[in-house]
């Protein structure tokens, strides 16, 4: 599945993720900013940066804690005229107020695939008190008519102009939501603070009575229902930035429809289209496509609440990805001749039929623009059809596709039909090797698949050479560009070793203050240092794996490590308790006892359970620095961290729920696989049996989240798919599970141990990575190797390793991988080539610790 955030995060460097603004000129930053940054403010006035915002404040002036605030939208078009009404009149009336620093965020904002809840909040403006909410809101509504901008969906519309209002907070101030994350928080009726919710939904908090004067606006948007129209909506396929995706029913026939959503100046693209434009241009396009079987019929385009519609009929059938999904079998530990065959033939009938429909499009002098494995639809009978039109264009206009599939986006100079030759060559490979966002990185990876593919499946001759000649194109290297190979053999390890440290150090950035190492989009909302995407993360692993690296990069992370910044949270892996186990584990005791220091002076006690941030993985840390030092202090915090989990355990009212739903996460970082292994190494140091009982409890609550699949690997069931990996899958439940293990036998407990480690074995996992990829499931199989020496989980960690190679990129002469998403590279713990270091040097010296309290004792 494609997150969009990362798309924005790839625009300022090639090879890593980055702030979009990072690799700006100066010049073109001042080309970016608004008309009045150039203006001065008056005596006592404060103008300050912050985040994404430039704040305005009157002299002397204290905010109320929260309240109703005043959210002005604009569109690029207007945002200058729109900003300068808003600076002249807050100024002169002392009203704080705070906008967006510059044309290029409020683009990013309004981007298809941005926060829909923030969409449209260009300007925000902060009223005393009610009264003067609705003096400003009559007077700037007045002074702002006839102004547009983008609806802002979780506000309250006053109104026909661009002025929005919603109760929220004034000041910044965090709680912990119900999925453990630390969020911004507004203060209850009773005291307690509570998440600030930013739903893309209105919505007023239940202590709070909304005021007379915002009671007709809120009438006026009851009033328009979907009576009005001729679709009766039956279910939302799909949101974003841009609109909805509706399932519905036409009412004078009751023939099944796909409605899609349009929002006015929302749902960019980065050449600054809106979704209407681009829905207007779908609209045609189907029209000059009527008639070819395999594109979806046009029925009806309207509008309606300002919104546009446009209705296409309804094809029953799976799109191509969930299927191949099902089909694909390298996801098995073996594939027989057999099964290979047969799926060759499978693929290869779709992609010719897919090629056949590409084919008739082109004839209408039209691109695609966008083919990729969600936009092809299979019916039951194995027909094809191809859907969504919205970047489809007109040949003879040579216009580069934008919101294009990663994995299927042709490089700059493929534009017209080559745009789409080049997606249909991915195609082909990707129904074998379902890797093609590496080409981003290497072209010549192309020719690399199509030896590893011909090794397994029958393909026809020249199938797979045409797939790789679209992909590679004119002049592109012929070969890729070499990478060694991953062998764990003592003669082979220290070259693959020190190659992966060369590229984690020719990354670095020391000379950077928002980061050290680029990792994953993550480092730049919970910070720079931690574990799982920070600098802390990176120097473990080059230290656990004995690799050198220079010293300053350790006086980088000493240097920031005791100056918090609001971002940076407390628990081991995505906060300041990992920093401080790091900072231990290299040397520097006194600076991570001072960090600890500042830790236990927070309200850590007010934390879920979980190992990620919560209480387990900082009682996992409290109890290594009692170890370290012998100082009781820290041991009295993480028996009191014990006594907290223990009192919730037994419920799933602590535990957090995937994407905020009913159901609880399972695995080792956000589920009770975390609070098992604490109570593992509690058990471990007193000998207390009720330690080993809790931890039993715990892996059981686990066990119930997970399911067997009919190859008789058990997977963590998230309900729409299941997980193999380590951070949230069934590796880490496997390897507190074989841990625990060790200390008590029991036979169901066995086999389920066995039935999670057979999870890792699969021939293809679609990323490489410790936390969610391949690397996670080398850990696991290095562990059980070192429990099990005897078993097949030898044979089974050296195919792993070998596998690798897939994945694996060369940068500055060292050996690389790509991040989630596999569009950068990534240096962090968590989600790149640091985590590979780990795991492997696991697997290659067994008495080495690899990730933190985790490794299970090894078999005499």
């Amino acid at each position: 599945m494609v997150d969009k955030r990362y798309d924005v995060y790839c625009l300022a460097d090639r090879y890593f993720y980055d702030l979009p603004d990072q690799a700006a000129s100066t010049e073109a930053m001042q080309q970016q900013a608004f008309r009045v940054d150039s203006e001065e403010l008056p005596a006592g006035w404060r103008k300050t940066a912050k985040d994404d915002w430039t704040v305005c404040s009157p002299p002397d002036q204290v905010l109320p804690l929260q309240g109703w605030k005043i959210h002005v939208s604009a569109h690029r078009g207007n945002a200058d005229t729109v900003l300068e009404t808003v600076h002249r009149y807050c100024v002169a009336r002392g009203i704080s107020f705070k906008y967006l620093s510059g044309r290029h965020v409020l683009q990013n904002r309004n981007l298809k695939y941005s926060d829909r809840g923030a969409s449209g909040k260009f300007i925000t403006v902060y009223p005393l008190d009610d009264q003067v909410c609705h003096t400003v809101l009559r007077e700037l509504g007045e002074e702002l008519d006839g102004e547009q901008g983008p609806y802002i969906l979780s506000d309250l519309r006053w109104g026909e102009g661009p002025l929005y209002v919603r109760y929220g907070g004034f000041v910044e101030r965090h709680c912990l939501s119900a999925t453990g994350s630390l969020v911004g928080a507004i203060e209850n009726d009773r005291g307690v603070l509570v998440p600030d919710r930013r739903d893309p939904v209105f919505h007023v908090p239940s202590w709070i009575e909304l005021p007379e004067f915002l009671a007709p606006h809120l009438e006026a948007r009851k009033k328009g229902t979907t009576e009005e129209i001729g679709y009766v909506v039956e279910r939302a396929v799909h949101f974003s930035n841009a609109g909805g995706l509706y399932e519905a029913k036409e009412r004078a026939t009751g023939r099944k429809v796909i409605l899609k959503e349009a929002r006015p100046y929302a749902g960019l693209t980065l050449d600054s289209a809106d979704a209407v434009t681009r829905l207007r241009q779908e609209r045609d396009i189907l029209e000059r496509l009527r008639g070819i079987e395999g594109v979806p019929e046009l029925i009806d385009y309207f509008e309606w609440g300002g919104h546009h519609f446009l209705v296409q009929e309804f094809i029953e059938g799976e799109t191509l990805s969930k299927t191949f999904a099902i089909r694909y079998p390298l996801n098995e530990r073996e594939t027989g001749p057999e099964e290979a065959a047969a799926y060759t033939r499978w693929a290869v009938g779709i992609s010719r039929q897919v090629e056949a429909a590409v084919a008739q499009i082109h004839e209408r002098g039209i691109v695609f623009g966008d083919l990729h494995p969600f936009n092809v639809l299979i019916t039951a009978d194995d027909q094809v059809r191809l859907i969504d039109y919205e970047v489809a264009a007109d040949a003879e206009d040579g216009v580069k596709p934008t919101l294009v599939n990663p994995a299927f986006a042709a490089p700059a100079d493929r534009v017209g039909f080559e745009h789409d030759h080049y997606a249909v060559g991915c195609l082909r490979l990707s129904l074998f090797l379902p890797l093609t966002t590496l080409f981003r990185h290497d072209f010549a990876k192309a020719r690399h698949f199509a030896d590893e593919i011909r090794r397994i499946f029958p393909v026809p001759p020249g199938y797979l050479e045409e797939a790789v000649e679209k992909v590679m194109g004119p002049a592109r290297p012929s070969r890729p560009t070499p990478v060694p190979g991953i062998e764990l053999e003592p003669e082979s390890w220290p070259g693959v070793r020190d190659s992966l440290a060369r590229a984690i150090v020719r990354s670095a950035t020391p000379d950077r203050d928002d980061r050290l190492f680029p990792g994953d989009i993550e480092q730049f909302h919970t910070g720079a240092l931690n574990l799982m995407h920070g600098a802390s993360g990176v120097l473990l692993a080059l230290n656990e794996a004995g690799c050198d690296y220079p010293p300053e990069f350790e006086d980088w992370l000493t240097r920031r490590a005791l100056v918090p910044r609001p971002q940076d949270r407390l628990g081991l892996y995505d906060g300041m308790h990992g920093v401080a186990h790091a900072l231990l584990r290299l040397g520097h005791e006194d600076i991570a006892r001072e960090l600890v220091g500042i830790c236990l002076k927070e309200k850590w006690e007010q934390l879920g359970t979980d190992l990620r941030g919560g209480l387990s993985g900082i009682g996992l840390n409290l109890l290594s620095f009692a170890d370290a030092t012998g100082d009781p202090q820290y041991l009295e915090a993480a028996l009191r961290a014990a006594g907290l989990i223990g009192d919730r355990l037994g419920g799933v009212a602590s535990l957090p729920t995937v994407s905020g739903g009913g159901r609880p996460y399972a695995g080792l970082l956000r589920g009770s696989s975390g609070p098992a292994l604490f109570h593992l190494r509690l058990f471990e140091r007193t000998g207390d049996s009720a330690f080993l009982d809790l931890a039993e409890l715990a892996l059981r609550q686990d066990l119930r989240r997970c399911v067997t699949l009919d190859n008789g690997m058990m997977q963590v069931n998230e309900g729409w798919r299941t997980m193999p990996y380590l951070a949230t899958g069934s590796a880490g439940i496997g390897m507190v599970l074989d841990r625990y293990l060790r200390h008590r036998q029991d036979e169901d407990l066995a086999r389920a141990s066995d039935a999670l480690a057979a999870s890792a074995t699969s021939q293809f996992y679609v990323q490489p990575n410790l936390f969610n990829g391949r690397a996670g499931l080398i850990l696991h199989l290095a562990d059980r190797a070192r429990v099990r020496p005897a078993s097949d989980a030898v044979d089974d960690l050296a195919r792993q390793a070998r596998l690798l190679r897939l994945h694996a990129l060369s940068y500055e002469g060292g050996l690389a991988f790509p991040g989630e998403m596999l569009m950068r590279l990534s240096m962090d713990l968590a989600t790149g080539t640091a985590g590979v270091l780990l795991a492997l040097s696991a697997a290659a010296h067994p008495d080495r610790p690899g990730l933190p309290f985790l490794t299970a004792a090894r078999t005499p």
